[in-house]
């Protein structure tokens, strides 16, 4: 970012404070009480008389409950969301979600509409299954399962195994595999009385 660059996000500042304070229904006077911050210092930042810092927008940031770059509007460098290529496998879609080789991962996978022969498997790890939509059939050791959206199933992946569409319809699910000793923990907070 060069200088211009600098002056141009810094002068679209006052305006967005000045935007955000409104929309929030507080006055100066309510901001200065929450931040600090001198009324004609605040009103000096949302016309651009006075340059912003990060000594004067942090405690804005706080009192909009905001982050900070929200006032400075820098926009993101590129787009945050994860995009793996799609891989497809014996007609199963598999969309990675996670970039850790040798350890957790998560992938979205697509089976399509068909009725395959179950072909268990084991192998080392341990597996977490989500089914998003359809339904899913699992064959798990000497257990076969059909699961709904909404589901979840967890496994040792010694186990033999084996999961596919039911014929129904096409199922997606979520897919977290890591290695043997390394398990997914679900983590609730204690319902408050």
């Amino acid at each position: 970012m060069n200088g211009d660059d600098t002056d141009e996000v810094l002068a679209e500042v006052g305006p967005r404070l000045r935007r955000i304070r409104k929309e929030r229904g507080a006055t100066l006077a309510g901001l200065s009480a929450a931040t600090g911050i001198s009324v004609s210092t605040l009103s000096r930042l949302e016309s651009g008389l006075r340059r912003p810092s990060l000594e004067l927008l942090l405690p804005i940031a706080r009192a909009h409950q905001v982050p900070l770059d929200e006032l400075v509007g820098a926009p993101p460098a590129g787009d945050p969301r994860v995009r793996g290529k799609p891989l497809v496998r014996h007609g199963r879609t598999f969309w990675p979600l996670t970039r850790q080789p040798g350890g957790l991962q998560a992938f979205k996978v697509l089976v399509p509409q068909g009725t395959e022969e179950p072909e268990p498997r084991s192998h080392e790890g341990y597996e977490w299954l989500y089914v998003l939509s359809g339904r899913l059939r699992v064959v798990l050791g000497g257990h076969d399962v059909v699961m709904a959206a909404g589901e979840a199933a967890e496994f040792d992946t010694r186990v033999p195994h084996w999961f596919g569409s039911t014929g129904e319809g096409s199922v997606e699910f979520l897919s977290l595999f890591g290695p043997q000793g390394e398990r997914m923990h679900v983590r609730a907070r204690p319902k408050r009385s």
